[in-house]
């Protein structure tokens, strides 16, 4: 078989510009093998097997999850009947290059596996939706906020604490960078109302949420009690939406000791629904900036 993908297109074509991060390249190859894979008529366990692998860890390189490894790409473009070497040695060049360190990588002693896929992701996306039912999103808490809520991991140290802290106020970056995203976070009425850190802490953070809210590529709505029962009661969750046209939408769930993602259409699409549900019960951008004056005057 030669360098043509089942698309008619190299297995690399749109993926050589060095400015791509390196957690969107990994999902794009990822993405590329599961085509070819596709396309010879094999299933994941029929490759995991054929190069000594679990089906999970050919669904994690598929997803972008876990860096990948020269040695397994070389085995499935073999299998998959690449056997061009110029489209195999770039497609290898550019494994190389997805397997840059990333910033978030010196914070590894304090993250998880699940959720240094989060970061990756986010840094990533051209759309963040969010609901929340108990904390600000981490993008917008202010640092004493956040170090309240890391303090609420008994067993960590004041030095992890920190670091936790900085971890989070580090991802914030991205609300400034050139091309930010765009961020769209309902929020129930419950995380302004449930004290995190004090009443002084959380007047600051209501006066941030304030500021935030007037950045361009950021809308925040509140879903008052007095709406009541909601279709987000199920709890909090992240959609990220991807600019390039190979990455499917993530859903992304987080539990106490782990996380879920969720990139079937199906699954994406009802979650969809639900955020946009919850943006027409929620209060306006505008009538959202009055309620949180409301309530920290009342803090």
């Amino acid at each position: 078989m030669g360098p043509v993908g089942p698309d008619g297109e190299e297995p690399f074509a749109g993926l050589e510009d060095s400015s791509v991060d390196a957690t969107v390249l990994r999902m794009l190859l990822g993405g590329q093998l599961r085509r070819l894979r596709e396309a010879a008529g094999m299933t994941p366990e029929q490759a995991g097997y054929e190069i000594r692998a679990s089906r999970s860890k050919i669904s994690r390189l598929e997803n972008g999850r876990v860096k990948l490894k020269s040695r397994d790409v070389t085995d499935l473009l073999t299998l998959y009947g690449v056997t061009d070497e110029n489209t195999r040695s770039k497609f290898l060049a550019l494994v190389r290059q997805s397997n840059t360190e990333d910033w978030w990588r010196k914070y590894s002693d304090i993250l998880p596996d699940w959720f240094e896929t989060y970061v990756g992701l986010e840094a990533a996306a051209a759309t963040i939706r969010s609901f929340e039912v108990q904390f600000v999103h981490g993008l917008f808490q202010t640092e004493d906020y956040a170090r309240a809520v890391s303090r609420l991991r008994k067993t960590a140290s004041d030095d992890e604490i920190e670091r936790r802290v900085a971890l989070r106020l580090k991802r914030q970056d991205l609300l400034s960078r050139p091309n930010p995203p765009y961020i769209w976070s309902v929020m129930d009425e419950a995380v302004l109302r449930r004290v995190v850190g004090g009443p002084a802490v959380m007047r600051a953070q209501f006066r941030h949420l304030i500021e935030v809210a007037e950045f361009p590529h950021v809308t925040l709505q509140v879903v008052p009690f007095a709406r009541g029962v909601h279709s987000g009661e199920s709890g909090s969750f992240t959609v990220l939406r991807f600019e390039e046209r190979y990455l499917p939408d993530v859903v992304y769930i987080e539990q106490l000791t782990g996380a879920t993602y969720l990139d079937q259409r199906s699954d994406v699409e009802h979650y969809l629904a639900v955020v946009d549900e919850l943006s027409t019960v929620a209060l306006t951008p505008a009538g959202t900036t009055h309620f949180i004056e409301q309530v920290a005057r009342e803090t």
